[in-house]
């Protein structure tokens, strides 16, 4: 009986973490009469969700991939013992670690009109072989290297790939640039609410398709390189960490920067580096 409560109890949490909200409201100031300014609160996407825990707390259930939570207990005759139960979540249980590089692709011709011109400056393309030196330095068995499909990513990923012979290149719109939630503090250059509907959603379904634990039958500890852009890259690692993701723009991000995120087998997430560059000579380092 006493198992039977605990049981309850911990599905009654995984659904409270469950209905938490990664959102936060913004507080915008509204000049009044006498000069004070009145906060307004601006309410969040409708695709953002439910509410988020309150601070300080963790989700440990927030890719929805917690044991409990992927264990149908409604479909079934019987109340499984302690034993049987014991043996499903184990089935869902994650084993390895996945370790996640994120990199900023290197400097590029930010004035050309189309998208497809915006290729990388000469400086950029030595930011990438730096880069692509670097991480075959650290040793490590890459499994693959997912890239946005944006001109300067693919280029900065041909580049990088070189210096790593063997690991499988793919691309994907999910990762494009765009603005995935109004900042806060604000910024002086406006967007139409539109921009970080669509942006925001789309960035939103990266986090939630490449971020996550690893799957159960995952055996050994995996090294993935993700290629993308600044905003992207300082999103995800608000979402990450469980930080309010309107400060997403409080971070900076060099050319060529590693990010490395790791993410455990119970859910746990560490950041072990933010935007590295050290292996840049100093007149190489960018952030256009």
């Amino acid at each position: 009986m006493a198992f039977r409560q605990a049981l309850q109890l911990a599905a009654c949490g995984l659904a409270g973490g469950s209905a938490a909200v990664f959102f936060s409201a913004v507080a915008v100031g509204k000049t009044r009469a006498g000069g004070d300014a009145e906060p307004r609160v601006v309410e969040p996407p409708a695709w953002a969700g439910a509410a988020r825990p309150g601070p300080g707390v963790w989700d440990p259930n927030w890719d929805r991939r917690e044991p409990l939570s992927l264990v149908n207990l409604r479909k079934r005759n019987l109340e499984p013992g302690e034993e049987e139960l014991a043996s499903r979540l184990d089935h869902y249980k994650a084993k390895a670690t996945r370790h996640i590089f994120l990199i900023r692709h290197s400097q590029y011709h930010v004035d050309a009109s189309l998208e497809k011109d915006r290729t990388l400056t000469p400086l950029g393309r030595e930011q990438a072989e730096l880069t692509g030196l670097r991480l075959a330095s650290l040793g490590l068995k890459f499994n693959k290297i997912v890239h946005s499909s944006m001109t300067r990513a693919t280029e900065t990923t041909d580049i990088i790939s070189k210096h790593l012979p063997g690991v499988c290149k793919v691309s994907t719109d999910l990762l494009r640039e765009g603005a995935p939630i109004e900042p806060d503090p604000p910024v002086s250059h406006w967007k139409p609410e539109a921009v970080y509907y669509e942006d925001g959603a789309r960035i939103e379904a990266a986090f939630r398709n490449y971020i996550h634990r690893a799957d159960a039958k995952q055996q050994e500890d995996s090294y993935e390189i993700f290629i993308c852009h600044a905003n992207v890259i300082r999103y995800i690692v608000c979402r990450a960490l469980q930080f309010p993701p309107e400060g997403w723009l409080r971070l900076s991000l060099n050319n060529g920067s590693i990010t490395h995120l790791v993410v455990r087998p119970d859910g746990r997430v560490a950041l072990r580096t933010l935007g590295d560059t050290g292996f840049m000579p100093p007149d190489k380092i960018s952030r256009s």
